[in-house]
């Protein structure tokens, strides 16, 4: 076993266990190349490190089924790739050729056709009022947990970077935090939102991506 998957090993071992630092550790190691990755890409830098989040949410639910014989680096790198897809789905763009699943894979985008069915219309329409209900459920409980606690720079720096779309650096001079910790706050702000919807019990068609990995 090389060191790099030696490492490896010993980060998911310290993950499973519950070690606080080993998500940190975790992101401190792979967030530099996973972003590099999407923004190459897609050329935006905040839309960029939301994806990258996601897919470190995406590896968290995944956790469980992650045997350790296909690399982490891959592993989070299919994730990402994912991710990336979902989001270029979302904005009306495909990939011409599939994401690969490592950091120098290729692929153009182009615009999908705007000839639409009424019925698919409709469908994507009831489907955006479920997923704004849903998040704004999951936005308020969230909220109201961190004013019961408190945690007021963590809400300030949500704000920051979901509401005034502020890049993690940029978050981190304003409030006088390091970007590791601007990183940990929306790492755990996309977990949680993603945990809360789940417990809704909606269809697996309102947000598939939750269920993909």
């Amino acid at each position: 076993m090389n060191s790099a998957s030696e490492t490896d090993r010993l980060l998911i071992k310290r993950i499973r266990s519950g070690d606080g630092d080993a998500w940190g550790d975790l992101i401190s190691r792979y967030e530099g190349r996973l972003l590099a990755f999407v923004e190459s890409r897609i050329g935006r830098r905040a839309a960029s490190e939301d994806i990258v989040q996601e897919a470190f949410v995406g590896f968290l639910t995944s956790l469980p089924n992650y045997d350790g014989r296909r690399p982490l680096e891959s592993y989070l790198f299919s994730i990402c790739a994912y991710k990336l897809t979902d989001h270029m789905r979302r904005e009306g763009r495909r990939p011409a050729l599939p994401l690969s699943a490592g950091a120098d894979s290729g692929g153009e985008w182009q615009l999908a056709s705007s000839a639409r069915g009424a019925s698919s219309i409709a469908r994507s329409g009831e489907r955006r009022n479920l997923e704004e209900t849903a998040i704004v459920d999951a936005l308020q409980q969230q909220v109201d947990r961190w004013k019961e606690r408190g945690d007021w720079v963590k809400l300030q720096c949500i704000e920051l970077l979901f509401v005034r779309g502020w890049a993690n650096k940029e978050v981190a001079v304003e409030l006088n935090i390091t970007e590791q910790q601007v990183a940990n706050f929306k790492f755990d702000f996309l977990a949680r939102m993603r945990s809360i919807i789940r417990k809704q019990g909606l269809s697996e068609d309102v947000f598939p991506e939750m269920y993909s990995e």
